[in-house]
């Protein structure tokens, strides 16, 4: 399983779909290109191109009115860009209290506190949110960001604990929450779910055995190998306890070789074999 390739183009976006704006001032447009003026907005404020983002969302404010989540999402949006930051975040604050069953205006506080470095207010807002929310993964997820920001690793794992329990199949989450374990100190807790991301990302039976990995396992072989070294050779001073009492596999000295053969794999090739060598002599270093 690759990662995900799912790229914005802003800029082709906004060099396409710009003259649509043209064809608003003649009336010359259906319902369905509505949607693709919100798009448009959207990937000028990417870009930094304020007048189009403006003209659009003056149009979508004509068409669909003041009332609509989305319109005052996108005046939020254009207000950060180009207003203070306070202003935009009484701007956010008066909305969440008008929609309280939307979490998009409290999201939106929370980013705009973070921008301004009131990390502690941020996380008191998402922990609010949260309370009202459950199921939100992306304010968990954000919470953990934020912890993790912070140097707070426990609580990061916390957060990151609740988004596993909302997405118990993406392997992403798993290789987030490992490699959050991993600089948090608890190894055999980061271990255990890097190989859930390689048995989650390798389960395809119709892959061959012996193909290469790529994306996202070549990540977790390669928290495995650090992991397994680490429980292996523990440096001077150094502790391989587990916080959550994670037990250390008993056949780790297997999976320290596998661990090697799959990532020195994976820079076989014509695109990794000089890399393969400078991976070759890390690893032969204890």
């Amino acid at each position: 399983m690759a990662v995900p390739q799912n790229p914005r183009a802003s800029q082709e976006f906004l060099d396409r779909a710009s003259p649509l704006l043209k064809d608003l001032k003649n009336r010359r447009v259906n319902d369905d290109v509505w949607p693709v003026i919100e798009q448009l907005a959207m990937a000028a404020l990417d870009v930094g191109r304020l007048d189009v983002a403006k003209i659009a969302c003056k149009a979508l404010l004509d068409r669909i009115g003041q009332d609509s989540p989305r319109v005052i999402l996108l005046q939020g949006l254009i207000m950060e860009a180009s207003e203070p930051l306070d202003l935009a975040l009484r701007y956010y604050e008066a909305e969440a209290q008008k929609h309280s069953h939307n979490p998009v205006f409290w999201k939106r506080q929370v980013a705009v506190l973070r921008q301004m470095g009131k990390n502690e207010e941020a996380l008191n807002e998402l922990r609010s949110l949260l309370d009202t929310f459950y199921n939100d993964l992306e304010g968990w997820l954000e919470l953990a960001d934020i912890y993790s920001s912070c140097c707070h690793y426990s609580s990061a794992l916390q957060a990151l604990s609740h988004a596993l329990l909302l997405v118990p199949q993406n392997p992403f989450t798993f290789l987030q929450f490992a490699e959050t374990a991993f600089t948090a100190g608890d190894i055999p807790l980061a271990l255990k779910n890097f190989l859930i991301v390689i048995d989650m990302n390798d389960s395809d039976v119709s892959a061959p055995q012996d193909q290469s990995p790529t994306g996202i396992s070549v990540r977790a072989w390669w928290g495995v190998k650090l992991c397994a070294r680490r429980l292996l050779y523990p440096s001077a001073g150094g502790t391989t306890e587990s916080a959550s009492k994670t037990a250390i596999p008993k056949n780790l000295k297997m999976i320290d070789q596998l661990a090697t053969e799959r990532v020195l794999t994976a820079y076989s090739g014509e695109r990794g074999i000089h890399n393969r060598d400078v991976v070759s002599r890390w690893m032969s270093k204890e």
